[in-house]
């Protein structure tokens, strides 16, 4: 099985699905905060090592963002649906 590569648009446009800050983000994926901001100034695969990007795809799936693969539509990301059906309230 491969890994789906994770580009930082996609890290960014699943960090505005949960309304996430590069703090939130850091955090949740014990990455350290410069490095986020680093890694996001830039474009296209996220680059440094790959246990940053797993760690950091890793904790925006455990908040239940889905990452789409490039299927002729163009990569992206999505919110899961809840589990269970159950309503919130």
């Amino acid at each position: 099985m491969s890994i789906l590569l994770v580009s930082v648009e996609q890290v960014k446009a699943a960090r505005a699905l949960l309304r996430w800050s590069q703090e939130d983000l850091a955090a949740a994926s014990s990455v350290s905060l410069p490095t986020i901001k680093r890694l996001e100034a830039e474009t296209g695969p996220i680059g440094g090592r790959a246990s940053t990007a797993q760690a950091l795809r890793k904790a925006l799936e455990d908040a239940g963002v889905e990452f789409i693969a490039e299927n002729g539509g163009g990569a992206g990301v999505r919110l899961r649906e809840p589990r269970g059906g159950q309503d919130v309230g």
